[in-house]
């Protein structure tokens, strides 16, 4: 049947009409996937997004940040530089659209990268409002950090009393708190000590002062010159372990803290191999220092603290512990065992934070019954740094800078049962391998016959 020239005509106008419109459509698609993306991440802890915290802290940018990576095209020992770098930045820029990013060829560029004082291939200068700084390691903890020691508008120096034996924030000792010190300074925070017999007073721009466990009496003069700074609205972290407060009675009147004796007894820590004298926290106040968090904490040979009413703060309960043990107040030498005409039964609460407003101006303060969860023996375990970096932070007037706890790849291995890894092992060595050579005999019949 012969088809006629209209029809013919139609037909071949239909087919341009459809090939016209089938290319606008990619056009578009192709403009669309430009403009917006999208995309989904399938891990188990969703460790190739950025975490809540780095998001928030990109919000908290008020302007553009441009980075500059000094990168070779590539590396012989990690290849395309540049491709790792731009898939790392494209998800901070995805919650920030004006961040910018450009690259660098040192190779290309020399005296550029030598002004910039650049000393490994990939190192990257990160600019926001002035200020810079320099990032060597790529990974969400050390740019987000980075990011957020840039919004800071000045130092944060963090003073510790010093000259009475106290932990020390730059210290080596298993007791100091040195590893936790550099860890602030990352956070950007200024460490330094205060020694106050020989300083005239608490200095005016200490963004907190931190006692961590006199070991022998302060003067009077120097119990005095903290009192001046709790009264002008200094903040103040104090660590309090066994030993007596040496002189230092004054101030937690001046506090109203109540100091039960006793050390806490914590069963759970036996479960999990550790002395029964390991205090662990797992429920948190809800307070700004602790809100979300939720990771365990260690505290070895850890007191109650509490408050009185009256002294005009507002005061909340950061940590509980040992909900199912007790405050021993026997010698903790041979078996401890709990004796209820003695010792007081769990929970018991070991951290407070105390506040109250000083000349329109909010003082903060945080009273924890152990400064050993700190030290260099013990930072390690758990949440402790974690815990730690909140408490400055939030002494320190920066509510919202919390750490970006570090993400571990949970779904890098299978693992399977005897009988499962033996189903599949018969399925993929043996049944299909016997499909396919049955498909084949089969295909070759059918020619042979046809």
């Amino acid at each position: 049947m012969k088809i006629p020239n209209r029809s013919r005509f139609q037909l071949r106008l239909q087919s341009a009409i459809f090939l016209v419109l089938f290319l606008i459509a990619i056009g578009l698609l192709v403009t669309l996937s430009r403009e917006y993306t999208a995309q989904w991440d399938i891990t188990r802890n969703s460790r190739n997004s950025l975490s809540q915290a780095s998001i928030d802290a990109l919000k908290s940018l008020s302007g553009p940040v441009t980075i500059t990576a000094y990168a070779t095209q590539q590396d012989p020992r990690l290849g395309d530089v540049r491709k790792i770098i731009r898939e790392f930045i494209s998800l901070y820029r995805l919650a920030k659209p004006d961040l910018t990013l450009k690259f660098v060829d040192p190779a290309e560029q020399p005296q550029l990268t030598r002004a910039a004082g650049i000393q490994a291939n990939g190192e990257m200068v990160v600019e926001y409002q002035g200020r810079s700084e320099h990032l060597t390691n790529l990974n969400e903890q050390m740019l987000t950090s980075l990011l957020t020691r840039l919004t800071r508008a000045g130092k944060r120096i963090a003073f510790y009393l010093d000259g009475h034996g106290e932990r020390k924030l730059d210290g080596m000792a298993n007791h100091d708190l040195g590893d936790f010190g550099r860890k602030l300074e990352a956070k950007g925070f200024k460490t330094a000590s205060l020694n106050l017999s020989l300083a005239q007073d608490v200095p005016d721009n200490a963004s907190l002062l931190m006692i961590a466990s006199p070991q022998v009496d302060l003067m009077p003069g120097e119990v005095e010159k903290l009192n001046k700074f709790l009264e002008r609205g200094g903040n103040l972290l104090w660590l309090i372990d066994q030993e007596p407060l040496h002189g230092l009675q004054p101030l937690a009147e001046t506090l109203g803290l109540v100091l039960t004796p006793g050390t806490i007894v914590d069963p759970a820590a036996q479960q999990l191999n550790a002395a029964p004298t390991i205090a662990l926290g797992a429920v948190y106040g809800r307070h700004p220092a602790t809100l979300g968090f939720n990771l365990v904490t260690a505290f070895p040979y850890a007191r109650t603290i509490s408050s009185s009413e009256g002294k005009g703060w507002l005061a909340t309960s950061l940590i509980e512990v040992a909900p199912q043990g007790w405050v021993e107040t026997g010698k903790l030498d041979g078996t401890i065992a709990y004796d209820k005409n003695r010792d007081t039964p769990g929970p018991a609460t070991i951290a407070i934070a105390l506040e109250r407003s000083v000349e329109d101006r909010s003082q903060r303060v945080i009273v924890v019954g152990n400064g050993g969860f700190l030290s260099n023996t013990y930072l390690g375990n758990g949440g402790n740094l974690d815990l730690g970096l909140n408490l400055f932070n939030w002494l320190a007037g920066d509510d919202s800078l919390i750490t970006i706890p570090t993400k571990a790849a949970q779904d890098t291995s299978l693992n399977l049962s005897k009988s499962a890894a033996a189903v599949i092992a018969i399925g993929f060595l043996i049944i299909l391998p016997l499909a396919f050579i049955g498909v084949g005999i089969g295909t070759w019949w059918r020619r042979r016959k046809a």
